[in-house]
């Protein structure tokens, strides 16, 4: 028997990043991780909730964020006791309410990009002014209350009407 030292092993795992939306289960792993029947996707793909990407040869492919949907009807069905009707509302409402978020967000950002190059125009006139007016003092100089002119050591007539 020949002796063998300890033997080195190295393992390599490899990591690869799949987008939400990419149809990447099959209906049968979609349905176990949406922990419903394949036939239940099958009816709220014709009733218009999911709508699963198709393979070059037309199997259903399920992405991750399709699973989140299914699990998500499943709660509203299941724990809020909303029929299938209901969902539907539900979920128009929130993608309407997704669509008016980003209107907003995108009037916001143009608000203060305006804002901003409101700002700048008003200085910009501000510092073309005061290139232009010359600044005006009025004079507050105290005017003696004698009738002596003080540099000159003089009286000063003053006319009484």
């Amino acid at each position: 028997m020949s002796e063998r030292g300890p033997r080195s092993t190295t393992r390599t795992t490899t990591r690869i990043t799949i987008s939400d939306d990419r149809g990447v289960f099959m209906i049968s792993v979609a349905a176990e991780l949406a922990e419903m029947h394949p036939q239940t996707l099958r009816m709220y793909e014709q009733r218009g909730l999911i709508e699963p990407q198709r393979s070059a040869k037309g199997t259903r492919l399920y992405s991750q964020s399709d699973v989140e949907k299914l699990r998500r009807i499943q709660e509203m069905t299941g724990e809020l006791g909303l029929n299938l009707a209901g969902v539907e509302r539900v979920l128009e409402l929130e993608e309407q309410l997704e669509r008016a978020t980003h209107r907003l967000e995108a009037l916001e950002q143009r608000s203060q990009e305006m804002r901003a190059e409101m700002e700048r125009e008003i200085e910009s006139v501000r510092k073309s002014f005061r290139a232009e007016i010359v600044p005006y003092r009025k004079n507050t100089d105290v005017v003696p209350a004698s009738r002596t002119d003080p540099a000159r050591g003089r009286r000063i007539r003053v006319d009484r009407d």
